[in-house]
């Protein structure tokens, strides 16, 4: 079996997505999805690259394609060749899968469980439904809830003091972590104490200000606390892990096993946040739950995009036994029904071990078409005094 043909589909519904797809002479495709949300032309030009030689290619091979992949230019990795190379990673596992006529976690070992229990996230901590949604969470079942801080991000323009012309949007970090801690600490006292309560906060803390934040909730309320701040030195992560007790849950924009060394090996995270579709595929992620295996660190998957990523998570899930929760996102795992009729299926809290061979996803590229990609940017944020701070 030879690889024949590579696709490309740059998709805006239900959010931006890239989905890779590759054929073959068997008449067998694959179909991956690559992460990086909002530089997926940048991806694409790494696509062209990897046409090249990817063409004509055993996609049997999974782990030497890797190899090839990410060491055949001088400048090896970095987040943008990963993203790609792990929608084409995934791609290939669906293919082998659809050959063996086997689910993908089969693949990577057979299941370790009978369900993956997500977690659900219900908005920000200063909606006026965030309550209503945590009982309704807790009421379906689900085993842990996620937050979005207290934030109120406005536009500039609506500012009195500042420029009218000036429309970025403001991040007021004093005003946000006062008032997360304010309404997280209400929303624990009248929560189950058996639901693990999260925050994300999106890497827009410094470590004083991560640290402040967790002297001011109740120790032990929080299960974990996500990207608090950026990760490019996990020295201040380590400087932040003496300041706090809270637990961790760090990953996401991992782009390789290296990158992902010095939180696992140091201990400065108790919850990897590995994503599928940027750090290198399935066959990455695989690696590195090993290693978080050795450290007995649970995985807890970043899934906030597509079918075709949320099909993988699962697959990775239900294959490896250091699991905590996987990240779902109804709007944006459950949706394009019309692209993507066939996924892998969720009821309520938890999704059911995929059936069908491959990552049991089918792809219409006809549908596909309806929704072209439209370039989209992330809200650029300000603090109050003009610099700028993370989205």
């Amino acid at each position: 079996m030879r690889i024949t043909e590579i696709k490309s589909f740059l998709m805006s519904y239900p959010r931006d997505l890239h989905i890779i797809k590759i054929e073959t002479d068997a008449g067998i495709y694959g179909v991956g999805e690559a992460g990086c949300s909002t530089r997926e032309y940048g991806q694409e030009g790494v696509l062209r690259h990897f046409r090249e030689f990817l063409v004509g290619m055993d996609p049997m091979h999974i782990e030497h394609i890797w190899q090839v992949l990410y060491r055949s230019a001088y400048y090896e990795g970095g987040r943008i060749i990963t993203a790609t190379m792990s929608a084409i990673d995934m791609a290939l596992y669906d293919i082998v899968g659809k050959a063996l006529r086997v689910p993908v976690y089969q693949l990577l070992g057979g299941a370790c469980r009978d369900r993956v229990f997500g977690f659900r996230t219900v908005g920000a901590l200063n909606d006026p439904k965030c309550a209503e949604r945590v009982k309704e969470a807790v009421d379906e079942g689900w085993p842990t809830v996620r937050f979005s801080p207290a934030d109120r991000i406005v536009p500039r323009a609506l500012r009195t003091d500042v420029a009218q012309e000036d429309a970025t949007r403001v991040f007021d970090v004093r005003e946000s972590i006062a008032a997360t801690a304010e309404l997280f600490t209400e929303i624990h006292h009248v929560t189950d104490k058996r639901i693990a309560l999260g925050i994300d906060y999106h890497h827009r803390l410094s470590v004083a200000e991560a640290a402040q934040f967790c002297q001011m909730i109740p120790r032990g309320s929080l299960a974990f606390l996500e990207e608090p701040i950026r990760n490019e030195n996990p020295d201040a992560y380590a400087a932040l892990r003496g300041m706090t007790d809270a637990p961790f849950a760090i990953g996401e924009e991992w782009s390789s096993k290296w990158a992902a060394v010095p939180y696992i090996e140091r201990g400065l995270t108790n919850y990897a946040r590995v994503d599928v579709c940027c750090i290198g595929g399935l066959t990455e992620a695989k690696k590195v739950a090993g290693w978080c295996e050795t450290h007995y660190i649970d995985l807890m998957p970043h899934n906030p995009i597509g079918p075709v990523c949320t099909a993988a998570t699962i697959h990775l899930a239900a294959s490896i036994n250091n699991l905590a929760w996987v990240e779902v996102v109804p709007a944006f795992n459950d949706a394009s029904n019309d692209v993507f009729p066939v996924s892998v299926e969720r009821c309520g809290p938890y999704y059911t071990l995929p059936t069908r061979p491959g990552l049991g996803i089918e792809f219409d590229e006809t549908a596909a078409a309806k929704y072209p990609m439209r370039m989209h940017e992330h809200p650029h944020l300000q603090r109050p005094d003009g610099s700028y701070t993370n989205w």
